[in-house]
Formats: structure tokens, C-alpha cells, sequence
């Protein structure tokens, strides 16, 4: 049976078009979320599930919106989850990207820190909110 350990949540921005952050250098991992969950106790088959929201206003362009997990605060850790989402010409208003991850058989440490990255392929894509990261960890 699973055993609860901890559940952290990030929240950047809470309501739709409350932040206006631009991605301001291309294909470069910009910080929107990062959590520390607490380990105590842990036994065996560790895992950790994530889940998240991100709503950005493209330019009107072919963009590739890249969202980046990492096990870590640095966008050079070890990379835990990743997805490209494109977006066509004909999108105008703000699109919201939601993610699920897992992370199974972390190492045990007292404390797990997990970081949440944005890029984009093409300047001009603005990060509008509402924005959230956030993970639960279980043994068994």
C-alpha cells in the first residue's frame, strides 16, 4: 500500500492575464515553478507525480512552446519530463498548456527539489497566467 510522504504546490500567478513576463531569449529555459517535497520516511518504489499549468500569449507565428522538468534548480539537471507544444498561424488568443510527469525511483534524499522551465522558439511568446506546479511524493 502507498504511503503519503509530502505535497508541494508553486503558484506564479493565480488568474488568466494577471502577469505579462516575456520569454525574452530563444530556446533558453526560463523558471516558472519550483517545489521541494520532504522525503522522511520513505521506503521503497519512491515516486513523485506532477502535474501544472501554463498560459502564454504567441506572436503571430509558427511557435514551439517547450516545457522542461528538471530534478534540480538548474536547467542543466537531470531532466525528468519534457514537451513541445506548436502552435499554427491562426492562434490569437492566449493558450494554455497543462502537463502531467512522473518522476519513479528518485533518489532518497531529505529533500527532493524539482524545477519547472519555459522556452520558446521564436520571440514575441509572453507568459500571461495563470501559472501552478505541483508534485506529491509516495513510497511504498
Amino acid at each position: 500500500m502507498s504511503q503519503f510522504l509530502d505535497a508541494r504546490t508553486s503558484q506564479n500567478a493565480s488568474l488568466a492575464n494577471s502577469i505579462a513576463i516575456p520569454i525574452l531569449v530563444i530556446n533558453t529555459p526560463q523558471l516558472f515553478g519550483q517545489i521541494g517535497l520532504q522525503t522522511a520516511g520513505a521506503g521503497a518504489n519512491p515516486r513523485v507525480q506532477f502535474k501544472g499549468t501554463v498560459s502564454v500569449q504567441l506572436p503571430l507565428a509558427l511557435v514551439g512552446v517547450t516545457i522542461t522538468i528538471v530534478r534540480g534548480t538548474l536547467s542543466t539537471d537531470p531532466v525528468i519530463y519534457s514537451a513541445t507544444s506548436t502552435f499554427s498561424l491562426s492562434v490569437l488568443a492566449p493558450q494554455i498548456i497543462t502537463f502531467s510527469a512522473d518522476d519513479f525511483n528518485p533518489p532518497i534524499t531529505p529533500q527532493l527539489t524539482y524545477t519547472a522551465f519555459i522556452s520558446s522558439n521564436l520571440l514575441g511568446t509572453i507568459r500571461v497566467g495563470p501559472e501552478n506546479f505541483d508534485g506529491a511524493v509516495y513510497s511504498d
